[in-house]
């Protein structure tokens, strides 16, 4: 389904990735980036999943709003060779769960929430310890273990950027489990 995205500067017009495609039902839905409604299509125009990671091509985008509408736990919204922008939101009392990148830095940006970003040497030692707000950065070494908590009372909406990249173009996990399965394979 093509529409015009209200979030890309140049207003081009793009395949909607969010579509919930099936043969029995059509409703209509709501972008969870745009939060905007739009009529259903049919199952033959189903996307490409990796429509939605706009890279490595040029890209504009109020990334403010678009951090704020998404629902989803992990999208990959750009893909290049050398770093990879996702937007993430995580529930009240979860956690983006204890990670470490061996050869990744990364950069996150809560636009909206509070939590406790821990970081470690190990996976036993997380001796860095902060709470963070709407607007704060967080970043993360290649080699530290970290983990992000969502301690407040609405769900912390932040983007991400990984150099290099650290998931496969065109991710979309829509909730932490969904994360969890596709990484354990």
């Amino acid at each position: 389904m093509y529409h015009k995205c209200p979030y890309l500067l140049n207003n081009c017009m793009h395949l909607c990735p969010f579509i919930s495609y099936t043969t029995t039902h059509n409703q209509d839905f709501a972008c969870p980036i745009t939060n905007e409604y739009y009529p259903p299509t049919s199952p033959e125009n189903k996307p490409n999943p990796a429509t939605l990671d706009f890279g490595p091509n040029p890209f504009v985008i109020n990334i403010e709003e678009a951090t704020k509408n998404n629902d989803y736990f992990r999208v990959a919204l750009w893909t290049g060779e050398h770093l990879q922008l996702t937007l993430m939101s995580i529930d009240v009392g979860d956690d983006i769960g204890l990670e470490m990148h061996p050869d990744v830095d990364q950069f996150l940006r809560i636009e909206e929430g509070e939590g406790l970003v821990q970081m470690g040497n190990s996976e036993n030692n997380l001796n860095f310890q902060r709470k963070v707000f709407d607007d704060y950065v967080i970043l993360v070494p290649a080699g530290k273990w970290h983990n992000l908590t969502n301690v407040g009372d609405k769900p912390i909406k932040l983007y991400s950027i990984y150099a290099p990249p650290e998931h496969p173009h065109g991710t979309v996990h829509k909730t932490k489990e969904e994360a969890e399965e596709a990484e354990s394979i």
